[in-house]
């Protein structure tokens, strides 16, 4: 089997385990940590590997293929990478270095509103191929403007978050001094100073900063005005009246993101989105939710022929990947699998992960002798 990646690390595990070292542990856990008791975050990862898949040996051999459309475009493997909050926190200089390797691989790469680069940076990398997604603000001028910039930016894809009403109770942050409003205690600058290389690009890059809102941030707010600016300015909460004007102006392909019922689903279609993607937010929203995968099979089994439906939360391999998309899921998108990475090898991290990854989804679909993404619900138990 030829490979594409380091064969030192072969695995998500073994890329979360590298990450783990050399990233401070308030930064590691914001990462790596669900909410509450990591009930759903748990679940998200064995209720998708409780999916079995079913190969045909005596199908005619031909050459597989794991290029896949979605609303109306192609890409080389059928996953992308998630959008993620304060990445520049994890790792110094993350999103660059994913939007990079996304593009090199001909994958969709997704920008959060509150990361730690803006838009342009975004469209810069990809050749104006990023999507944006959409954390609603409170103030119509800043939502509008951000839609302005994106579509400046050639951003084919707009992403509208609906799973964060409020903020998830995630007791690491509490500890580490990660909830609104931050504080950067003296242990956390000890945890830095243990960790060289995340401090040298953290002081090559410069202290990461949500750069989406810099136009609309006052200056010379300290880390607690900061905090309250951020939750005065965004509410999360959505509904079909807040949702029409963004609708109205969005001329690309539109997508709600946080999706986890049937019901949400249906309003979704009718008020025009091209697709969604079932997730419940990486499992750090609510702790009592239902799977990804339970959410995709029930809402797949109505909506498949009428809405492109994808999903993230809970992926950590080809398999995984397999297994979302022979449960009727047009596409998938992970998050932390692509942060472990650029955690674990820096630089090379994304182009790393999505390289192993591509070969392990491959992998699956020679042993089940699939040639195409779209049979995969055919090998379906």
């Amino acid at each position: 089997m030829s490979t594409t990646f380091d064969p030192a690390y072969p695995s998500v595990e073994d890329l979360r385990s590298k990450a783990k070292k050399r990233m401070p542990r308030f930064a590691f856990e914001y990462l790596d940590g669900g909410c509450n008791e990591d009930v759903s975050i748990k679940r998200n990862t064995s209720e998708v590997r409780d999916i079995q898949l079913q190969p045909r040996y005596l199908n005619n051999y031909g050459a597989t293929s794991t290029k896949t459309r979605v609303l109306g475009m192609e890409f080389d493997a059928p996953f992308g990478i998630a959008p993620v909050g304060l990445q520049g926190l994890m790792w110094p200089n993350s999103p660059e270095i994913l939007a990079r390797a996304a593009f090199k691989h001909n994958i969709p790469f997704i920008l959060s509103t509150v990361t730690t680069m803006n838009i342009e940076r975004a469209s810069e990398l990809t050749q104006g191929n990023a999507w944006f997604q959409l954390y609603n603000p409170v103030d119509d001028a800043i939502r509008n403007d951000l839609l302005d910039r994106a579509e400046a930016a050639g951003c084919p894809v707009l992403v509208l978050l609906c799973d964060v009403p409020t903020f998830g109770y995630r007791p690491r942050d509490f500890r580490n001094g990660l909830a609104l409003p931050p504080k950067m205690s003296v242990e956390n600058i000890l945890q830095i100073l243990g960790k060289p290389t995340w401090a040298y690009n953290t002081l090559k890059y410069g202290q990461p900063t949500f750069e989406n809102l810099k136009p609309y941030t006052p200056e010379g707010l300290n880390l607690k005005q900061l905090g309250a600016f951020m939750d005065k300015t965004f509410s999360g909460k959505l509904n079909e009246e807040k949702i029409k004007p963004i609708r109205d102006k969005w001329k690309g392909k539109l997508v709600l993101k946080g999706v986890a019922s049937p019901q949400d689903t249906e309003a979704a279609i009718r008020m025009g989105f091209d697709g969604v993607i079932v997730s419940n937010h990486g499992g750090r929203q609510l702790d009592a939710a239902q799977s990804t995968i339970h959410s995709l099979r029930e809402i797949t089994a109505k909506y498949s022929d009428q809405i492109e439906i994808m999903m993230d939360s809970g992926l950590r391999s080809g398999p995984d990947i397999a297994r979302a998309m022979a449960c009727g899921a047009k596409f998938t998108f992970m998050g932390r699998s692509f942060m472990y990475g650029a955690g674990a090898l820096g630089d090379k991290g994304g182009g790393h992960t999505i390289g192993m990854l591509k070969v392990q989804f491959k992998q699956v679909m020679d042993q089940l002798v699939c040639k195409k993404v779209e049979d995969l619900p055919m090998h379906l138990i």
